[in-house]
């Protein structure tokens, strides 16, 4: 709490918040239970005002806390985040095992004091980011949408046609199969139609592979003869499982030029896209949570630790010894760093001889690309810090 002489916890809710004001002795200077309106903070923040510095922490980011943070950030007030596992692992070191939101307050107000290291300094958003987290949160949603959709399909195909899922197999949800899916209502509907007709059908969606995938569908709808119970009623099912693949991936077609709209005008976009392995769903995700700067970590080995890329040391005696994969940091930016070591091996020489001397050296392929995306991460921070594209390496002749 050095340079503030009142630190504000406020556990955030979703109607009512609760501040809890504490000074630098200690001392409870407010606790009270707060509107979740603008004019409610403005007052809270404003009578803290008058006894000095002022330090906001809240307990949550985005959604309910939004909007007492960008309050906080727009009087001119420091603000800081704290983790809802650090909360919960300092809720330990108070007395009492209650759960409320005054307690809760308390401790966000009192772990300034106690435990500053545990907090997270905020600075306010670029709207670009605020844009980018919205719109990818969005898009994670649907993705999760398509993917539960496509394993009810696969759950109500294998219940009532195996040989037809089998058939199938990573096909089953790609465009031409989730049409004919529609138009015939599943196993029951295609036994009606002719060889010609489904690869008629197929053929509008899938001019390569519709011959093959016919030959395929047609023999396992010959492989089984008996009507499974339950099959009439899948048929009312599976057109409708198929329609919603279909507008969810649409919908997600629509956030990706949203997504590629915001990118054009991001002055960085240029700058990580430079990078083998970083396209622009990729850039989307590093922009939106590192804020579009690297300011807020001093090297690129606090990036990484932030990134959950930093191994972690765990020894005890003669009986653990070693670095281990950290499970912790920023999951999100971690896949996107990930993916990006990934991708590169293809398209980036240096990168795919780094990953083979890891191999080589005994590493399994994803600690070789855990490895390749900390190195990544040196790189990338350099790139951002300097304004500077990626430069590819040149060998020196010996």
């Amino acid at each position: 709490m050095a340079g503030y002489d009142v630190v504000i916890g406020v556990d955030v809710g979703k109607h009512t918040h609760h501040a809890c004001a504490l000074d630098v002795e200690g001392e409870r200077l407010l606790d009270q239970e707060v509107d979740a309106s603008e004019t409610a903070m403005r007052e809270v923040f404003e009578s803290a005002c008058g006894h000095g510095e002022v330090l906001v922490v809240v307990d949550q980011l985005h959604s309910i806390g939004a909007l007492a943070v960008t309050l906080a950030q727009s009087m001119g007030l420091d603000v800081a985040y704290l983790p809802g596992l650090s909360m919960r692992r300092l809720a330990d070191l108070h007395p009492g095992k209650s759960k409320t939101d005054a307690r809760d307050a308390f401790i966000i107000a009192d772990a300034a004091r106690t435990a500053p290291q545990s907090l997270r300094r905020l600075t306010l958003p670029h709207e670009a980011q605020a844009e980018l987290s919205m719109l990818l949160g969005y898009d994670d949603d649907l993705a999760g949408q398509v993917t539960a959709a496509i394993n009810r399909l696969r759950g109500l195909l294998v219940h009532i046609h195996p040989s037809l899922e089998k058939a199938l197999a990573e096909n089953i949800s790609h465009e031409a199969v989730l049409h004919l899916l529609i138009k015939t209502g599943g196993p029951a509907g295609m036994t009606s139609w002719s060889k010609t007709r489904i690869d008629k059908q197929l053929a509008k969606h899938a001019p390569r592979m519709h011959a093959r995938l016919a030959e395929d569908i047609w023999a396992a709808l010959q492989s089984q003869t008996v009507t499974v119970p339950g099959t009439s009623a899948a048929a009312k099912v599976i057109p409708g499982l198929a329609e919603q693949i279909l507008q969810l991936r649409n919908q997600r077609a629509a956030i990706n030029r949203d997504v590629e709209r915001v990118l054009d005008d991001h002055p960085l976009t240029q700058i990580l896209t430079s990078m083998p392995g970083i396209g622009v769903k990729i850039a989307a995700r590093i922009l939106a949570e590192t804020g579009g700067t690297i300011t807020a970590f001093p090297t690129a080995a606090h990036l990484a630790a932030y990134a959950g890329l930093a191994p972690v040391t765990r020894r005890s005696g003669s009986s653990i010894r070693g670095e281990h994969v950290n499970r912790g940091g920023n999951k999100r930016l971690k896949n996107a760093l990930f993916m990006a070591a990934f991708t590169s091996l293809r398209a980036d020489p240096t990168s795919r001889a780094y990953y083979d001397r890891k191999r080589a050296q005994g590493k399994r392929h994803n600690a070789a690309l855990i490895c390749l995306a900390r190195r990544k991460t040196d790189v990338l921070f350099a790139m951002l810090r300097d304004h500077q594209p990626y430069t590819p390496s040149i060998p020196v002749a010996a």
